[in-house]
């Protein structure tokens, strides 16, 4: 059977449900491949910069740069092109507002400790990006879908080349996904 068809006989909370577990696990594997790449806590805490400048002006022109290029897409290629299978409208079309907040932000948390916080810190920038984009599977047969997540995870993976910091990284993740899981849930993009 496939994924498509999976997800269509799932209901939108299972989805949502596999989405909080797949993301659960990639914060441990996380946070347990830290305790053997990382000499320490310490570590850690220097990936994490509390410096708002930074955040917003390279996370947040980074999130507005990706959605307005995402949305201008979205309008002038045909829908097929977009199509994820189902599973963002499934995410959330029914979610309520506060959980989708919540959702996007342990979205971008969980997969930027991993890909940014572990595997780019300690493997390099192309690795992290390419490895960000293949673990998106779903978009591997839609080529405008695949080429949209590996550019995006290159942008993303090059803000953190710059700032050095995890919080710019996360920032810019939420927003996208926060304004786009908005877009379906208010079915802004039809």
């Amino acid at each position: 059977m496939k994924q498509a068809e999976l997800i269509q006989n799932m209901t939108d909370r299972q989805v949502v449900t596999q989405l909080y577990i797949t993301q659960l696990l990639i914060l441990l594997v996380s946070l347990g491949s830290s305790l053997y790449l990382f000499d320490g806590y310490t570590d850690w805490y220097e990936l994490f910069q509390w410096d708002l400048k930074d955040i917003f002006y390279y996370g947040g022109s980074a999130a507005l740069f990706i959605l307005l290029l995402d949305v201008l897409l979205m309008k002038i290629m045909p829908k097929r092109f977009y199509d994820d299978g189902g599973i963002n409208e499934k995410v959330f079309r029914n979610l309520p507002l506060m959980e989708i907040f919540a959702l996007t932000f342990f979205v971008a948390c969980a997969e930027e400790l991993l890909f940014r916080g572990i595997i780019q810190t300690e493997f390099g920038y192309l690795a992290a990006s390419i490895i960000f984009a293949l673990v998106h599977i779903r978009y591997l047969n839609k080529p405008v879908l695949f080429v949209s997540v590996l550019a995006i995870s290159f942008y993303i993976g090059w803000m953190y080349e710059i700032t050095g910091n995890l919080w710019v990284t996360i920032f810019a993740h939420f927003l996208i996904d926060l304004v786009l899981g908005i877009m379906i849930r208010y079915r802004v993009m039809r």
